[in-house]
Order: structure tokens, then C-alpha cells, then sequence
């Protein structure tokens, strides 16, 4: 029997039914896609379980030296632009925000005290809870990274070995870790913070400050009450797929091309008596690490879980290898003599030779676009986003081999409006 009302036009109404169902799937469907990406209504809420998915779009990265975090404001900016994001940029010609000065609120390009808050804070600044609070929401989640100290201050002195008296003045890293004092002057630390506990002193804490238990302890909780996840560079791709949980990001939004990496042939080999004793010569750092590197495993432990984590390592590292090799000529880092596209070539400092990218050449524009943002190195990228976001301010001189609108056009990059 036929529906009634439908009689004469039973064949007419099927297509009208039909066509209400697909529209009521595309809103389900379209409801689904979008759900990730609700902010968050208060801070509270970051730190309470939800059953409902969503993804934080006001973030606030502390970028530390030498420890990944140039791959990781790489993704930061990548999202910025995905979703239409705002991010706090160095004002005027800084390329960092006011380091290593303490953070102030002025280091940020048209700050205003009352009324503008960024989505997204990433570039170089020395901690300041009180002034970060100033240009980021209520609810923005902080998170940074740390690194074993053993390798990082290996790759501090090799990166600033013409830029550190303390560096600049030893023949090698394991002649200076043989007797620090006669390189290093406390009194010098402006130009020396790179030298010993660094990590300690992009926190906002004194890196000199004596190893005192009470001390630590005290600064250890401080930072954690100020920080929703710490990292950890050694376990990169683990550190990931944790800040994609966390984040409720999607895993094209943490995947990434290792950027800011050097040659192996400036690999300085450090003695096991130059290990043990960064232990001691940067015992605030070494601490540091350890506390965090448990507190890392155990959120992983409780909220993934390490079966759950290596197949979802697995997964990452096969969609990083089909981006390789949909992106790369030669699918791994190269040589700056090297580098094809100056445009592309990242800053160079001290001993390290700082390797690049050269993109395949037969990508659509869309592709070449994706994969272009991938490789590009962190000045040009700054650089970028600070005339999109300020077309009207002078663009940022960079010192590079390439200005605006050189860089713009042999990055075919839209024009800032």
C-alpha cells in the first residue's frame, strides 16, 4: 500500500525522503568533524576529564634551546594557519620575544593590556607567568620541553661556540666540562646562559642559584602549577602522540619533519667523565629532567598506556614516511651546500651545520604549499606570519639570503594583504 497523501505522487516523495535523509547525515556529519574544535569555557576545564573530545586552540609553548622545540613551533605555526589562528609574534624587529630579557607583555607586536589574547604562543621568551598571562586567554593550556642535559649542553656548545666567551675560549665540550670555572664567569651570564643550565633559566629561574634541596623542590612545583605537560625530547615521537591526547589535536596536526638538526660530522663524542660531570655542572637542569622525564611516562602510563602508544608511534611514523616521500627529493635532511632553494636554507651558528630540505619537483600547488610549510625553517616562517598577521608593520629584516618579496616569490606564498 502506498504512503497516503503519496498516491499520485508516490515516486516523488521516495526522492524527497531520500534527499531529508542525506542532508539530516551531512549535519551529523559535518557536526562530527567539527567537534574537536570547541575552546575550552574556563582554565579549570583543561585539567577535568571529559567525555566529549576537545581540542585547545589556546596554547601557550615555552620554547627551551636546544631541545626539539624549533620541530615543535613548526607544528605550533602549521596550526595557526590550518585553523585560522591568532599567535603572539616578537614586535617589531625581535625575532624572539625579549630574550633574554624576562618576558613583558610589550615584547608582543600590538599588545594592548586591555583586550587582545592570542590563540597560540611559541617563539623564545624567558617565563614570566604574570606577563604570559596578559597576552594569552583564561583558558590556555601551557605545555614545554625538556632534554637529557648530557646531549643538550653538547649541542648548545657546538650551535653558540662562537657566541659563549665560556665556549669560545675551550678548545673542545670536553675540555670545558674538565674544568668549567677557568671558561666561565657567573658574573658574564648574559652572554654565558648557554652554558649551564639553560633550561633552568628559560623557566625564568637563576641558573646559577646554588643546588639546594629545598630550592628545587620549591621551583619544581612552581612549575608545575604553572605548566599542564612538560615533554621530553628524547622521546620525541612518544612526546607527540601525548601532546595529540592531550591536546585532542588530530595526527596530521603533530606530524613534522625534523627541523633545526646538524650534520653528524659536528657531533662532538663526550667522555664518560664529560657525562657525569654535566650531572654535576648542570645539576638544576639534571633535575629538572628527571623529575619530568618520570612525571612524563607516568601521564602516558595513565592516560594511554604503552601498548596504545607504540601502535600509535607506529602509525605516525608510517604517515611521516608517505610524507617524505611524497614531499623530499632526497626523502632526509641535507647539507646547507646543499640546500637547492635559498629560500629554504635555515640560520647557521657556531660549529653546526645546520641541515635542510629540498622538495620534490613535481608537486601540484596545493601539495608544494603543504610540504613547503613543512621544511620551512623557523625565521622564515616567523617572518611570514608577521606580515600576514601585520601587513601593515615593516617586515621583519632577517639578516638571510633572501627579503621580502624574494622569499614570498620563490615560496609562491599568497601576498599579505
Amino acid at each position: 500500500m502506498k504512503t497516503p497523501g503519496c498516491t499520485s505522487r508516490y515516486i516523488k516523495c521516495l526522492i524527497i525522503f531520500s534527499l531529508s535523509l542525506g542532508l539530516i547525515f551531512l549535519l551529523g556529519f559535518f557536526r562530527m568533524k567539527n567537534k574537536n574544535y570547541i575552546i575550552s569555557k574556563s582554565h579549570k576545564e583543561l585539567l577535568i576529564p571529559s567525555t566529549s573530545c576537545r581540542a585547545r586552540t589556546n596554547v601557550m609553548f615555552l620554547k627551551t634551546h636546544k631541545t626539539a622545540s624549533s620541530t615543535i613551533l613548526n607544528i605550533m605555526f602549521r596550526f595557526v594557519e590550518r585553523y585560522n589562528l591568532t599567535v603572539a609574534l616578537p614586535a617589531g624587529q625581535l625575532v624572539h620575544l625579549g630574550y633574554p630579557k624576562t618576558f613583558l607583555a610589550d615584547f608582543v607586536e600590538e599588545f594592548q593590556a586591555i583586550g587582545q589574547n592570542y590563540n597560540i604562543m611559541c617563539n623564545h621568551l624567558r617565563f614570566n607567568a604574570l606577563e604570559v598571562q596578559k597576552v594569552m586567554a583564561a583558558n590556555t593550556f601551557y605545555f614545554s620541553i625538556l632534554r637529557n642535559p648530557i646531549h643538550q649542553l653538547e649541542s648548545s656548545y657546538v650551535y653558540y661556540k662562537d657566541s659563549v666567551p665560556a665556549f669560545r675560549i675551550s678548545k673542545d665540550v670536553n675540555k670545558y666540562l674538565a674544568s668549567p670555572m677557568k671558561y666561565y664567569r657567573p658574573a658574564d651570564y648574559k652572554q654565558n646562559i648557554y652554558a649551564r643550565n639553560i633550561m633552568w633559566f628559560d623557566f625564568g629561574y637563576n641558573n646559577n642559584a646554588k643546588d639546594n634541596k629545598k630550592y628545587i623542590q620549591a621551583v619544581l612545583k612552581k612549575i608545575e602549577r604553572n605548566f599542564h605537560l612538560i615533554l621530553i625530547a628524547d622521546y620525541f615521537d612518544e612526546s607527540m602522540i601525548l601532546l595529540k591526547h592531550t591536546l585532542c589535536w588530530d595526527l596530521d596536526d603533530v606530524i613534522y619533519f625534523k627541523l633545526n638538526s646538524r650534520s653528524q660530522d659536528t657531533v662532538q663524542t663526550l667522555t664518560p667523565e664529560s657525562k657525569e660531570r654535566i650531572k654535576v655542572w648542570c645539576s638544576l637542569d639534571w633535575k629538572l629532567y628527571l623529575h619530568f622525564n618520570q612525571s612524563f611516562w607516568r601521564r602516558i602510563e595513565e592516560t594511554i598506556g604503552l601498548k596504545e602508544l607504540e601502535k600509535e608511534v607506529n602509525h605516525l611514523r608510517m604517515r611521516q614516511k608517505e610524507l617524505m616521500e611524497t614531499c623530499l627529493l632526497d626523502q632526509e635532511a641535507v647539507g646547507k651546500e646543499h640546500i637547492k632553494n635559498k629560500a629554504l636554507l635555515p640560520f647557521q651558528s657556531g660549529a653546526a651545520n645546520i641541515l635542510g630540505y629540498n622538495l620534490r619537483q613535481d608537486l601540484d600547488n596545493r601539495t608544494l604549499r603543504t610540504c613547503q610549510k613543512m621544511i620551512m625553517p623557523e625565521l622564515q616562517y616567523m617572518s611570514y606570519l608577521y606580515a600576514v598577521q601585520h601587513p601593515h608593520k615593516k617586515r621583519k629584516q632577517l639578516g638571510l639570503p633572501l627579503l621580502w618579496p624574494s622569499f614570498q616569490e620563490k615560496m609562491q606564498l599568497p601576498a599579505p594583504s
